[in-house]
């Protein structure tokens, strides 16, 4: 949809429905296909209806492909006392850019806040379980927040593969 295509007719249906009734394009979607593939099940049989939600399953992850392309970029966000050494093996020895925010902690034992340098870095998918191996080696109690990035432009994640 976002390119200006669509696997079937109830795209249009689902846009134009979640602009009468304020809820999101998705949840309509997701109602008249179970709508449509319920009354398949009923006229024709459960095991084609289940063939046709597999198959239509497929197509809508492969759209997904084309209109985002294959590589899904995680941005991964590391708070750790030794944000140094991690700075520095993301740099040097992966080869990715990375960000360092100045922050502060909640409480320390004395029930004062503290400063702490918190690391950001953009890494595609694939490349988590080389990250995440890579942190643990230098700090097990590190603490990491992935979350997924539909979008970016410009910065290092292109141009290096990472080592």
């Amino acid at each position: 949809m976002r390119g200006g295509s669509v696997i079937d007719g109830t795209e249009v249906l689902a846009i134009y429905l979640s602009r009468k009734l304020s809820i999101t394009v998705g949840d309509v979607l997701l109602l008249i296909n179970i709508i449509i593939f319920s009354v398949g099940a009923y006229l024709l049989s459960i095991e084609i209806a289940l063939y046709a939600i597999l198959t239509y399953l497929v197509a809508a992850r492969t759209v997904d492909f084309v209109v985002d392309g294959v590589e899904e970029y995680v941005g991964v966000t590391i708070i750790s006392d030794k944000h140094e050494e991690l700075r520095i093996m993301l740099t040097e020895k992966l080869g990715r850019a990375c960000t360092i925010y100045a922050g502060k902690g909640g409480l320390d034992s004395k029930g004062t806040s503290y400063d702490k340098d918190i690391i950001y870095t953009v890494v595609t998918r694939l490349e988590l379980a080389k990250l995440h191996t890579e942190i643990d080696k230098i700090d097990l109690n590190a603490f990491i927040i992935m979350g997924i990035v539909k979008d970016l432009k410009g910065g290092m994640i292109k141009r290096k593969p990472m080592k």
